[in-house]
Parts: structure tokens; sequence; C-alpha cells
């Protein structure tokens, strides 16, 4: 492993203040989506009783049976799907459905993410389930979960009703937040309707519990959630010019509370930190030396234009190091990732940048491999074994 000291743009990340976000909420996780990078992990990793927010993965399974279409048992949005007396059961937040009537599934997918409906969500958890049971497809939203690197939740209900063992980490809530926005920008729209009266059926009852949606700070997602055991949270997003932060808190004491504390955290993220170009494509970082080929070295260079999240006011200057396993074995084709760049600024995680090789380089001739071979042999018989490291 070859290190070597770098500097780029000049980026020393001599700032003093203190970047670091202390939140009121119990747990919490914060992600610039844009990048990639956590901003904030607060207990992130720890499984809590999620109450509504875990709807957001009926929602996930849901979108995904809508595009799989229902000729391949998926569903249809102008299909209407049965209410039943285990849906209508439930209290807490609510459509108001009637055991025997029919929904579609539009106006169900809207009562989930606008209304928080408890009975909506067993509709189509009762529909999508293997067996036709609420607990059934609780059963396939832990397994999918586990597939999308949600390791840390486990699902009893489809609703987010306190249960033993119903339980999801604010991270894998973040995880999730993300695939729901990159995966189906067809529905994610719908997170931001503010309001949705479904049948005229309860008037009052048909605005979004989202408070950030009306705040002008970006936000357009996702999901509120409350029980008494886990205090108020939400799982939000905002954009803001070419970027998008997702969080997620947990265990507030009031509604007023969980909006104070999620437009702190949107103020915070985009005003403390922001995007800055870091390197052009092509732009070389060092050379590596190489091993058996027609040239000494190669140059290790950006593969793309490369712009990076730093705190708002750092310096001009990054210091850091490449990093590769060299001397790098010909032949080389242009572009072969060979190299990283890796640095690290206040407040935000350790960031690792490819970089690729510059040019071709072929396999030496002979006398190229022999000249090697003699500067290895005369190196080992000067230097002792070592010494050809």
């Amino acid at each position: 492993m070859i290190r070597l000291a770098a500097a780029l743009l000049a980026l020393i990340a001599s700032t003093t203040m203190s970047l670091a976000f202390d939140t009121k909420a119990q747990t919490a996780f914060v992600l610039d989506q844009t990048t990639g990078t956590v901003l904030l992990n607060k207990d992130g990793e720890t499984p809590m009783p999620p109450a509504s927010m875990s709807k957001l993965m009926t929602l996930y399974m849901a979108f995904e049976a809508i595009r799989r279409g229902k000729s391949d048992g998926g569903l249809d949005l102008n299909e209407e799907l049965p209410v039943s007396e285990h849906a209508q059961s439930y209290g807490g937040s609510s459509m108001f459905l009637r055991s025997g009537e029919t929904v579609t599934v539009e106006d169900l997918i809207r009562g989930i993410i606008v209304l928080s409906g408890n009975d909506a969500c067993v509709v189509i958890a009762e529909a999508l389930s293997p067996d036709g049971t609420e607990y059934g497809f609780a059963r396939l939203m832990t397994q999918r979960a586990q597939q999308l690197g949600m390791t840390n939740s486990t699902f009893t209900n489809s609703n987010g009703w306190p249960q033993p063992g119903h339980l999801m980490s604010m991270r894998d809530l973040a995880t999730l937040s993300d695939r729901l926005i990159t995966d189906f920008p067809e529905f994610y729209p719908l997170f931001a309707e503010t309001e949705f009266e479904f049948d005229n059926r309860v008037p009052s009852n048909r605005l979004n519990r989202n408070p950030l949606l009306t705040m002008g700070i970006g936000a357009d997602g996702l999901k509120t959630g409350h029980t008494q055991e886990a205090g108020y949270g939400l799982t939000g997003s905002a954009k803001q010019g070419d970027r998008r932060v997702i969080f997620v808190i947990s265990g507030m004491d009031t509604v007023a509370e969980r909006a104070q504390e999620s437009q702190a955290i949107v103020n915070w993220a985009f005003r403390q930190f922001a995007m800055r170009p870091l390197a052009k494509e092509g732009q070389q970082f060092a050379q590596a030396d190489v091993w058996m080929g027609s040239e000494a070295s190669v140059g290790l260079v950006a593969a793309e234009d490369i712009s990076i999240l730093m705190p708002a006011l750092a310096g001009n200057e990054i210091e850091g190091e490449v990093i590769y396993t060299g001397p790098i074995n010909a032949p080389i084709a242009a572009g072969d990732q060979l190299a990283e760049f890796v640095f690290t600024l206040e407040g935000l995680p350790e960031t690792r940048l490819p970089l690729v090789a510059d040019r071709a380089i072929e396999r030496g001739g002979f006398v190229s491999r022999v000249s090697t071979a003699a500067l290895v042999l005369f190196t080992k018989f000067i230097q002792g074994p070592e010494g050809a490291t």
C-alpha cells in the first residue's frame, strides 16, 4: 500500500466553528442524498418503534406492486379493493373506511400518504399478502427490507400500530426514503400533497400532518409518526437548488417541538454545508510507478468532474492522501481505477474518491522486462530482500 500526500485546490479545512447539530431528538439521522454523506447520526442504528413512519415500507411495496401490474400479481391504480372488518377495526389516524365497501388503490395510496390511514394500509396489506392476512404481509415487509439493506427493521403490522417487535432504525428509515425518492419518481410528488378529501367523508380529516410542507424550505415529503411509546417523529426530505437532504427524528415530546426541530435540522444541513468543485475530469492527483511496463509511471487522474460537500466556511485547500497498491502491473488500460484520494473534513466522515489511469501502458518488451528484473536483483543484493519491495 502506497500513500502519497496530495493537496487539491490548495483544501485545508481550517474552520474553528463546530458543525455538530445538538438535536433534542432521542434518535436522529441526517443524510445528504446528493452525495451520500451522513451529516448526523445519533443512535441511528438502534431499532426503535417507528409509529406511522413504517407506513413508508407499505407504500414502497405497494409502488412495486403497481409497477408490476395486475397481470403479474401486482396492483392497478384504478383497481378497487375490499375493506375488511380487520381494517375497519383499527383506531388512530384513519380514512374512516367501512367494512364491505371497496376503494380504489389510488385513493388508498393517497389516504396512507396524506391522511396516514391505518385502515388504508391494512386494505393494501391484505390484498398483497400471500395468505390474505396483515401479518402475512408484515413478514413480506421484513424480508423485503432486508433485501434493501435495512438490517435493523422488523415488522409485525402494516401501519406502525404499537406492537412488540415492530421496530426500525433511523438509518433504515433514511435508506427507505432514499429508495422511495430514487426508485419511484412518478409517485414521489404525492408526498407533497397538503390535503386529500376522501369521498367528502370527514372534511376535517383532509390535511397532511407534515408541518414542513408549507414552510417554504423546499420540503416535499415524507411521513410523520406518533405513538405514546415512540413520541413524535418525522421522516422528511427537502430540496434546495441541486441538493436534497433526508432526515429522520424520533422521540420528540410535542407536535410543536417536532416541527421546530425538523425545520432547524433542514436549515442547518443546507446552511452549514455546501457543494464545491474539487477537480475537473482528467485532472492529475499523482503519478504511480508501473511494473514491467513500456513506461515507468502512469498518471492518476479524476475520472469525471468532481464536486464535494464541504463545511460552508471551510478554507480553500483540501489535504489528503493518494492511496494505491504498487508498483502497478502492466498492462494498464486508460480509465482503469488504480487509486483513491482520501481526505476528511471537519464535521464530515472520511471521503474516498476513485482515481483512474490517464493513459494506456502496454506490457514492456523483452529489454524492459530484463532491465526491471536486473534492477530488482541488484537492489536485493545491495539492500537485502526488503529493499526490493
